[in-house]
């Protein structure tokens, strides 16, 4: 195992590098970069894209004279050559990606271009609230689905399997977003009850509470949040489970342990238990990874959370390259480094996994 597992890290590098070098690529040929970003707001447009869309009243055309950056006109060269100078725009793109690649090895991320704040910096006040995102709601479908998918296979064909199905279905197809608007609506103070605080992920004073207070503090704010951002993962891992346990029940050596005299509970968590539980406690990381990069966004706009998704969509509009690649070089190196853990707990769950025999 311990060959497969080096073999794995070493493939780390030519991933994460061809990751890299396909999204530096693509950024190359992305209109309104970081310089004409910067000069649409040393004109006092606010953003590059009104130019784009001839907004500005202007003609929509590249600058005249030798500026090749849009809205450029009547800009000095001198001013120009400096944003290019301060972006490190004035190297030639290969030059710049190995530069990049050569901080990034040794995790120096540099500093936005628009905030006054390290990569680094920026991601750590971020990170509580994406984390609080994604490990409850992880935790919370883990918590609920494995029993209730269990209940499901056991009681497979019966009342109760039907209505619940229904019940799983139709959570599965609302929406996350419409169902976060939903929650609020209901019980945010919308047009309802006022249970929750309408945004946030603590109080103004929090600071000055208890350890139990702020326990409580911290619980009553995630709480909607939580549960719009968990709502789809229901569906999926409790289906998953109820298939799992249905597919293992049915196999010889089950029916060899009943016809030993075993109760039924003793060959559902004796044996049934640790072979239908392999894919879906192996798959915790990338599934906890999954809720924590994907399905941020919306919530955190509608919830009014300031976490890495809104983070990561305003570097991408702003064209802030340094959070942009930053992140893209820290979530990806976490995404590939899960994927080992996730073999690693397949190993874990069933021993008799061997990685290295089936590569071989």
């Amino acid at each position: 195992m311990g060959a497969y597992v080096l073999r794995r890290l070493l493939l780390i590098i030519p991933t994460l590098f061809g990751i890299m070098l396909i999204n530096f690529a693509l950024t190359q040929f992305v209109p309104g970069g970081p310089v004409e970003q910067a000069i649409a707001r040393a004109q006092g447009e606010g953003n590059v894209f009104g130019s784009f869309a001839g907004q500005d009243g202007s003609e929509s055309t590249l600058g005249t004279g030798t500026s090749e950056y849009v809205g450029a006109r009547g800009l000095p060269p001198e001013f120009i050559a400096e944003l290019e100078r301060e972006f490190g725009f004035d190297k030639p793109p290969v030059e710049r990606f190995f530069l990049m690649l050569g901080n990034y090895m040794r995790f120096d991320f540099g500093e936005s271009y628009f905030r006054s704040a390290t990569v680094i910096e920026l991601i750590k006040e971020k990170l509580p609230v994406s984390i609080t995102l994604g490990l409850w709601s992880t935790l919370i479908a883990y918590m609920i689905s494995i029993p209730l998918g269990i209940r499901k296979a056991v009681k497979d064909g019966t009342p109760f399997d039907t209505w619940t199905s229904g019940a799983i279905i139709a959570g599965y197809a609302i929406p996350g977003f419409l169902f976060a608007i939903l929650l609020l609506t209901l019980f945010a103070g919308g047009s309802y009850w006022q249970v929750f605080p309408l945004r946030g992920l603590t109080s103004d004073n929090f600071e000055t509470l208890s350890a139990w207070g702020k326990i409580k503090d911290y619980a009553w704010h995630i709480t909607l949040p939580v549960l719009a951002s968990s709502i789809a993962g229901f569906a999926t891992l409790t289906l998953l489970t109820k298939n799992s346990f249905l597919d293992e029940m049915k196999k010889q050596y089950v029916m060899t342990a009943r016809a030993k005299g075993l109760s039924e509970r003793a060959v559902l968590y004796g044996h049934v238990f640790r072979n239908a539980m392999l894919i879906v406690i192996a798959g915790f990381p990338a599934v906890f990874i999954g809720v924590f990069f994907g399905a941020s966004l919306i919530i955190e706009t509608i919830f009014s959370l300031d976490g890495l998704g809104r983070l990561g969509f305003e570097a991408a509009v702003a064209r802030d390259y340094p959070i942009v690649f930053g992140t893209l070089f820290i979530f990806g190196l976490i995404s590939l480094v899960v994927g080992i853990i996730s073999d690693l707990m397949y190993v874990l769950v069933d021993p008799r996994i061997d990685f290295e025999r089936r590569e071989g």
